[in-house]
């Protein structure tokens, strides 16, 4: 053998041996990026997991019609976490060493999010995008919500002067976001000239407000903040009205989307304010362009769009721009590039600082049985979180 053809068969052999590495990188970049979407499919944040899924596929749609995540495909899991954190815990568990899912989007409650936080230990990308009461830094993970900062430090002022809000009375479910919430809540009423004259925690399963109601009454309280989940928001909101509080007292909700206020009902709903990132009646071009999207798919009698539905929606984009300025889904890679990420959502533009998302904030008063915002605040920023 010559030896140029001696050259061609060890070049011949090196290709044959390289070439199950090869095909083994390619079938890894068809397969698709898995997903873990961790929703309260039950209990008593569950009347929130519908649109939360809904706008969850849509999201994965658009994304994988524009060529997936790092030019792979989309697939999303879903898990229910509206049990006990322990429960959650497992639920995730067996998506992350089971199915073996690359990430995490999670709409659910704080004492879930602190115990994922725990199981993962920043070895998975993990979002978390509903309201909260502030504070995560967690390695690897990274908030869409709003905070207290953006939800009530502008928002208390307003009430101050344009509803002569002065005298709080708080109340909300007995666990880290509503006391929280609370406690930033005390300082943004003092510094607005107010006062805080009664405050209170509930159990989940509370159904009888009428020693509340009472106490609310004799406080002689102006002003009522709600920091209560689901269905005892419902039933604490129809029984402050059939109390006659209303003409009186205003109400201010941090967790009072659309599907809480078709619950409390249009006879219910006079002066109760809320304030979110989202709500479906906002009148902007990308708002307009996702509620129909969102009606285009689901039909008109889908779930209510609300803005924890939607957080789902943009937990899918953020989760896309994070991917493509780290090059990578590897938690390292994003916790050098996360900061100054940016995307365009239907809330408007968001930039990530400190592991959260600045963006506009609105305040919406119910008109019967929807949302009119009242107020925009443009840009709000998270506040100090991590320190």
């Amino acid at each position: 053998m010559n030896r140029r053809n001696l050259i061609k068969l060890t070049i011949g052999v090196s290709a044959l041996a390289a070439l199950p590495s090869l095909l083994g990188t390619v079938a890894r970049a068809a397969d698709p990026i898995k997903v873990g979407v961790l929703l309260p499919q039950s209990g008593p944040a569950g009347l929130f997991g519908p649109s939360c899924e809904n706008a969850t596929n849509l999201a994965v749609a658009e994304i994988n019609a524009g060529g997936g995540i790092l030019g792979r495909m989309v697939e999303p899991v879903f898990a229910d976490v509206g049990g006990p954190p322990a429960d959650a815990t497992q639920a995730a568990l067996k998506l992350w060493k089971g199915q073996k899912v690359d990430a995490f989007i999670g709409m659910h409650d704080s004492a879930v999010r602190g115990a994922l936080t725990n199981l993962f230990k920043g070895q998975v990308p993990y979002i978390y995008t509903p309201v909260y009461e502030g504070g995560e830094c967690s390695a690897g993970t990274y908030v869409l919500g709003e905070t207290p900062a953006q939800q009530l430090e502008p928002v208390i002022p307003w009430m101050a002067d344009k509803k002569g809000a002065s005298k709080w009375y708080l109340i909300g479910n007995d666990y880290n976001w509503p006391r929280d919430t609370n406690a930033a809540a005390k300082g943004y009423i003092e510094a607005s000239g107010g006062a805080v004259v009664g405050e209170e925690y509930l159990p989940f399963t509370a159904d009888n407000f009428d020693s509340n109601l009472a106490k609310i009454k004799s406080s002689g309280a102006d002003a009522v903040l709600i920091t209560l989940v689901g269905g005892a928001s419902v039933g604490f909101n129809r029984a402050f009205a059939s109390f006659g509080l209303p003409d009186t007292v205003v109400r201010l909700g941090t967790l009072i989307e659309e599907n809480t206020l078709a619950g409390i009902g249009a006879e219910n709903s006079k002066n109760l304010f809320s304030s979110a990132g989202y709500f479906a009646s906002i009148d902007t071009p990308a708002a307009t362009a996702f509620s129909e999207a969102y009606k285009g798919k689901f039909g008109a009698d889908a779930a209510a769009l609300n803005t924890l539905g939607e957080s789902c929606y943009e937990g899918m984009k953020l989760l896309q721009a994070l991917a493509a300025k780290a090059g990578s889904l590897e938690v390292a890679d994003f916790e050098g590039t996360a900061d100054g990420t940016s995307y365009d959502g239907p809330r408007g533009r968001a930039t990530m600082s400190e592991r959260h998302v600045s963006k506009d904030i609105y305040l919406a008063e119910a008109d019967g049985a929807a949302f009119r915002v009242v107020e925009a605040f443009p840009a709000v920023g998270a506040g100090k979180n991590c320190r």
